[in-house]
């Protein structure tokens, strides 16, 4: 079955990351990577979520995302914050919270540096959950897409699902998380879905959904 509609397809993506945070029970989450502010704005609309953080590195798209929300000049004490910053880098200010998503992000990074997201993201900021979402690259087929060719100029490399499940439970393992494959769209019953989901989850702490 194949997928005719992108942006339908990552307007449920989003919904579907915000419903797993909402069931969560989390109440501060970060959006690593928040691009112009989507999954921010639909968090946004849910007074359970007491802090909300976004971060890009592309200033471009921050000016995007401030001005879709409506934000003011930067306000460290907001409820909805976006801020300059990379999750390859642990910022201080940003560990304790309850939850982060990476959705269609962690493709952007050069592999060689992925090892950089995974010390900063599950090794020092070390959320309680951890949302992420990438291509499936064994579904491209399905789109329509030449062997080879990825989804977006972007893509520093999109995975199949036995990779994303390698690479998924080995990070889930070295820092102390549980790990739980999903899939998000219309399933073929060889090549799976279009997108691809891990849940994390700190080993040791309940899920609430």
């Amino acid at each position: 079955m194949q997928w005719e509609r992108a942006e339908d397809l990552h307007s449920l993506r989003l919904d579907t990351v915000t419903q797993l945070l909402l069931q969560s029970g989390a109440r501060s989450v970060l959006d690593l990577g928040c691009g112009s502010g989507e999954l921010l704005l639909r968090l946004a609309s849910h007074p359970s979520f007491t802090r909300v953080v976004g971060i890009d590195v592309d200033p471009n798209v921050l000016v995007e995302a401030r001005i879709a929300l409506g934000l003011g000049l930067p306000d460290p004490s907001a409820r909805l914050q976006v801020r300059y910053g990379s999750f390859e880098e642990a910022d201080a200010d940003l560990c304790g919270f309850d939850a982060a998503a990476l959705v269609e992000t962690i493709e952007h990074i050069d592999p060689a540096r992925l090892g950089h997201v995974e010390r900063a993201v599950f090794g020092k900021l070390r959320p309680l959950l951890v949302l992420v979402t990438t291509p499936n690259q064994d579904y491209n087929v399905l789109h329509g897409m030449p062997r080879g060719v990825m989804r977006h100029a972007g893509h520093r490399f999109e995975w199949g699902r036995a990779r994303f499940a390698q690479w998924s439970r080995r990070v889930a393992a070295q820092n102390g998380y549980a790990v739980c494959l999903g899939a998000i769209g219309p399933p073929d019953p060889l090549l799976g879905s279009s997108t691809q989901m891990a849940r994390f989850e700190r080993a040791g702490q309940p899920s609430q959904g």
